[in-house]
């Protein structure tokens, strides 16, 4: 738990039963599009979420602000998942997915910085890696903004296989933990729990 005069963000695994519901209305909410899970029922993210649960090389969990349900991440093991074939994987990388909802779905300005920076954080020093990857869709132009203020430096175009033979044209980026620290992202959130 990251504890800050103003706010405690707890990062827990995330629990299909008890939390699918919720990460259902931010999957399907527009903010949640690139997920592509825009139609799915609440069965369909559960069942998501027990086979992210359940694969030896993958972890959801949920972000809770002030106890409050917020966001929902993935992590991954990017030489076993997702980027195998387009990403030459180094010892302590580490993949990541982010999704944030404001609780109660009232949006503070630099909320979502400032949780994005806390998950980085914990990513480094929680779970010990050496170096983030994300994969952004190619598209998602918000998204991307966000990853280089947080350190993310993009490498280049790759093409991942998402299943049911649906190709995602994506930016492979990276960040570290001096990259994540120096950054605008990083700043600004310290400047947000002051």
């Amino acid at each position: 738990m990251s504890r800050t005069p103003t706010a405690a963000i707890e990062i827990v695994a995330a629990d299909p039963s008890r939390d699918a519901a919720v990460v259902h209305g931010w999957l399907t909410d527009p903010h949640g599009a690139f997920w592509g899970m825009s139609d799915s029922s609440p069965g369909a993210v559960r069942s998501y979420l027990s086979s992210i649960a359940a694969h030896p090389h993958q972890s959801p969990w949920l972000g809770l602000v002030d106890g409050a349900p917020a966001f929902y991440a993935e992590t991954y093991d990017p030489a076993e998942v997702l980027l195998r074939e387009v990403h030459d994987a180094l010892p302590g990388d580490l993949g990541m997915h982010i999704l944030i909802a404001p609780p109660g779905g009232d949006p503070r300005h630099g909320f979502t910085d400032a949780v994005f920076a806390a998950v980085m954080s914990w990513c480094f020093d929680e779970l010990g890696a050496r170096r983030v990857v994300v994969e952004p869709d190619a598209r998602n132009d918000r998204i991307r903004r966000k990853n280089v203020r947080a350190g993310f430096v993009e490498r280049r175009y790759v093409s991942i296989d998402e299943g049911g033979g649906h190709l995602k044209t994506a930016v492979l980026s990276t960040c570290t933990p001096d990259d994540h620290r120096r950054s605008e992202l990083a700043v600004a959130a310290r400047k947000f729990f002051a």
